[in-house]
């Protein structure tokens, strides 16, 4: 099974993007992020004509997360059952995917930025972190090869950075940031990308000012986490920047995963 994380950064301004991208790129699905988008104005119709099935969970201008596959997205639940009620950001949908025989729990999750340590938003990322901790690790009990793709808004370590000493402990890679994405591979998870050799300076994210793309100067901070019993099955996992070199282009680049999957 091959699977995709992308934040498209408006799924409105990069649809003709993610079209072009699915045309080539042999997704069984594609978890997408940052689609600011209601669900009635999603354009299903133009994914469908590429044959995928669209699953959304949006909200008007911010946030917002879809998953789209070849075959119909099954048992799909938008955001966090434990996350408490009054929280209308949309940021987590799942839904089970099949391809031929092989079946896997996949999740599309759109991490908080946390803006910078000292605002409330920070609180608000940490705080939902422990809640998307608590989750992960029931949706494995529940479905035990779970895929849980897209844009976590950390870098985890200094090689996810392009110059950490000048980053410093500016937010994305905070200590207390670095520390609960730890705590997501303790709820029984492994970070794909670095399962296999990766060559130095692969980046997901490049700000538009500074010309930081022509520069590589980029972080990773786009990931696909997969459960233990999935991650012994990973065959390969990349970040495709190809989509950052078109016009008007997302600041995210795709991160594909393949594994095997059972029934």
């Amino acid at each position: 099974m091959r699977v995709a994380a992308w934040n498209v950064n408006s799924i409105r301004a990069r649809l003709p993007h993610v079209l072009r991208w699915l045309e080539s790129a042999e997704a069984d699905a594609l978890c997408l992020q940052e689609t600011k988008i209601v669900d009635d104005a999603f354009p299903r119709a133009e994914l469908e004509g590429l044959g995928y099935v669209c699953a959304a969970h949006g909200q008007k201008s911010y946030n917002g997360v879809a998953i789209v596959s070849r075959t119909p997205p099954e048992e799909v639940v938008c955001g966090m059952p434990n996350r408490r009620a009054d929280d209308p950001q949309a940021r987590v949908i799942a839904a089970t995917i099949r391809a031929g025989n092989e079946r896997a729990r996949v999740v599309s999750a759109y991490v908080p930025n946390g803006q910078n340590p000292d605002s409330e938003k920070y609180g608000y990322k940490l705080e939902w972190l422990e809640d998307f901790r608590d989750y992960l690790s029931a949706e494995r009990a529940r479905h035990g090869f779970v895929a849980a793709g897209g844009d976590y808004n950390i870098a985890p370590a200094d090689a996810d950075i392009y110059d950490a000493e000048a980053w410093g402990e500016n937010i994305l890679a905070t200590p207390r940031e670095r520390s609960a994405f730890r705590e997501l591979l303790a709820a029984g998870y492994s970070d794909a990308f670095r399962l296999f050799e990766q060559e130095a300076g692969i980046f997901s994210w490049w700000d538009y000012r500074k010309m930081a793309y022509l520069r590589n100067m980029g972080l990773r901070i786009d990931h696909f986490l997969l459960s233990e019993e999935l991650a012994g099955r990973a065959k390969s996992c990349a970040i495709d920047r190809t989509p950052r070199e078109w016009e008007r282009p997302s600041d995210h680049a795709p991160v594909i995963v393949e594994f095997d999957a059972g029934e």
